[in-house]
């Protein structure tokens, strides 16, 4: 069995549900408490791809922001791969994830990513267009709607970025 570590970048606006969503990952929990990031916080995960390869994921939480700025930067290096992050009730912060991708490409170069549109539990109250969302998938970007809440679609987020990562 061979083991790879990845260390992989959680990215978006603050209050998106990063921390939630590393949470229900790699504990299968949730608080409803809100906990502002400050810097990073690095969690890890065992993710097995198949019988002969399994991935050991180190997950760094960055702090909520719409702009990659001089101390997130140095905190990307040497990522593998990155989660951005957006509320699915907050068009902006979907925004913000366009913007940091961009950013995130002009700083590293093409990196494999999922974005999560998270607070799937709330779809009723979501603010991000059907249309945006099409546009996302015709671009054969990897796009997950989850929640951090009850775990929808989290697992397999993780695990198609690790095998994005691993071919």
């Amino acid at each position: 069995m061979k083991i790879l570590q990845k260390k992989v970048c959680m990215i978006g606006d603050f209050g998106v549900g990063k921390t939630s969503l590393v949470a229900r990952f790699v504990k299968s929990e949730f608080s409803d408490k809100y906990l502002t990031t400050v810097g990073v916080k690095m969690d890890t995960k065992l993710v097995e791809i198949n019988s002969e390869l399994k991935v050991k994921l180190v997950l760094w939480d960055i702090a909520g922001d719409n702009n990659l700025n001089s101390k997130t930067v140095s905190y990307l290096r040497g990522t593998s791969g990155f989660v951005f992050v957006a509320d699915g009730t907050r068009n902006t912060s979907l925004e913000s994830v366009f913007t940091l991708k961009t950013q995130a490409e002009q700083l590293l170069g093409e990196t494999p990513f999922v974005i999560l549109l998270n607070k799937y539990d709330l779809v009723q109250r979501w603010d991000i267009s059907k249309q945006v969302m099409q546009e996302m998938q015709q671009k054969d970007w990897l796009v997950f709607y989850t929640s951090a809440k009850t775990g929808e679609n989290v697992e397999q987020a993780f695990l198609s970025l690790s095998q994005k990562m691993t071919t």
